[in-house]
């Protein structure tokens, strides 16, 4: 039953109780800030039939329903005006009332015939998501949310990096180091232990580089003949030539991560339309690389990648396909950005929610999408903000600087609930109610 609707009846009830006046027309207004309450009735329209002051009045009806109305918690009295406070355990089940009913509350503008596709979260299959996941979940959501109360069709999409050297080296770390770990022997989520072994990585990786720096090699050299730094890229390369092995601990792990990041988009309130994986786009990028090479817009070089000279535009060149044949990141961003033309021919507009240390790569990516003529690059937007760091800088996932995404609600969630509890807002509240746990019920 709506607040409105409650005291309605409620009202009705004691002026018929204590006056016998029977009346419908009682209206409710909210309560102005300055004063305490929910809801505000105006008790003037009935003073004359009642013979009763407007202060009168409204301290006799704020009794009664203090007395008759359980669901009313308190009320006070600001000349004739009778502010009326609920109780907690009234909003709680108001609240548990309408969260199913997607449309509650929800005013929609008329079409605009504008189709528009929102990209967040986006997250890497070697690692569980952190505060800076949240950040960009909560915004990219909510412009989603936005676009489509004002009347545009919208399309919610998550591209998960699920390839490339940085899944290489959890994969690695946990087939040298793992033991046969599982979710279900560790007790820890998939995306956690997966996270795990990306750390340990990091660990020995930078073990091996201060040896060779002993042995009189170049920290730059060091980096990139560190035996693991070569193992990962060996399988890298394995794995884009469909190794059996290779793809059999690969499909493993990121099944382990998938179910971890879909308990935390449950707890976060956020859904997807469409998910992409950049090991499905990477090939759609190989073919735009290959469109290009034979326009003549793309070269290759003595080392065998393949690049593009976008000095003209003010940018730099740029390596769009290693000298091994194996992509880059914006090898991946062309392929599914065409495919996502593909999927959806009637859509207008891209909005990629991505922080700003990103800003060139857009920029590049749009650049060369462009100079490929495909007539929707320029209706591509990136939504860019700013980074979240911690006190002691940016947060690195392979140093294990990060502050955990589920850690994060289980803290506020936490939090809330003892402040809540401390305050005596749950007093009221049923048992069920007390024992429910976030992201649980």
């Amino acid at each position: 039953m709506k607040a409105e609707q409650l005291l309605f009846e409620s009202v009705r009830s004691g002026l018929k109780s204590l006056y016998g006046l029977d009346t419908s027309t009682i209206s409710f207004q909210k309560t102005r800030k300055e004063f305490e309450g929910d809801f505000t009735l105006v008790t003037f329209p009935y003073t004359k039939e009642t013979k009763k002051s407007p202060e009168q009045l409204a301290n006799a009806l704020g009794a009664f329903l203090l007395e008759n109305n359980a669901q009313v918690q308190a009320f006070n009295v600001v000349k004739g005006f009778l502010n009326i406070s609920l109780s907690s355990g009234f909003w709680l089940n108001f609240f548990e009332t309408v969260k199913s009913n997607s449309s509650f509350g929800f005013q929609k503008a008329q079409s605009t015939g504008k189709t528009i596709m929102v990209e967040y979260s986006s997250p890497n299959t070697n690692k569980p998501l952190h505060l800076g996941h949240i950040r960009n979940i909560l915004l990219g959501f909510s412009v989603a949310r936005i676009l489509d109360a004002n009347g545009h069709t919208v399309i919610k999409t998550n591209l998960v990096n699920d390839r490339g050297i940085h899944i290489c080296k959890s994969m690695l770390a946990w087939e040298k180091y793992g033991k046969g770990e599982t979710p279900q022997s560790s007790g820890l989520k998939g995306d956690h232990l997966v996270g795990k072994y990306y750390v340990e990585f990091d660990k020995a990786y930078k073990k091996e580089i201060v040896q060779l720096i002993e042995q009189g090699t170049s920290k730059e050299i060091a980096e990139k003949e560190a035996p693991l730094m070569k193992e990962c890229q060996e399988m890298l390369r394995l794995w884009e030539k469909g190794d059996e092995k290779v793809l059999k601990l690969w499909n493993t792990m990121n099944g382990w991560v998938y179910e971890g990041f879909d308990v935390t988009y449950k707890s976060l309130g956020v859904d997807f339309d469409k998910i992409y994986y950049e090991s499905n786009t990477y090939l759609r990028g190989k073919e735009v690389v290959q469109q290009g090479l034979e326009k003549g817009l793309f070269y290759k070089k003595e080392n065998g990648s393949i690049a593009i000279d976008l000095s003209a535009d003010g940018l730099d060149e740029k390596i769009i396909l290693r000298g091994d044949g194996t992509s880059v990141y914006i090898t991946q961003d062309m392929g599914t950005a065409v495919e996502r033309f593909m999927d959806y021919p009637q859509l207008n507009q891209i909005v990629y929610t991505v922080g700003n240390e990103q800003d060139y790569h857009f920029k590049t990516l749009f650049k060369i999408l462009e100079k490929l003529n495909y007539t929707w690059a320029k209706e591509c937007y990136h939504l860019s903000y700013g980074m979240v760091e911690l006190p002691e800088g940016k947060m690195k996932s392979r140093e294990g600087t990060v502050v955990d995404a589920d850690d994060l609600i289980e803290v506020m969630y936490n939090t809330a609930k003892a402040t809540t509890e401390e305050l005596g807002k749950v007093d009221d509240f049923s048992a069920t109610l007390q024992n429910r746990e976030y992201g649980r019920s």
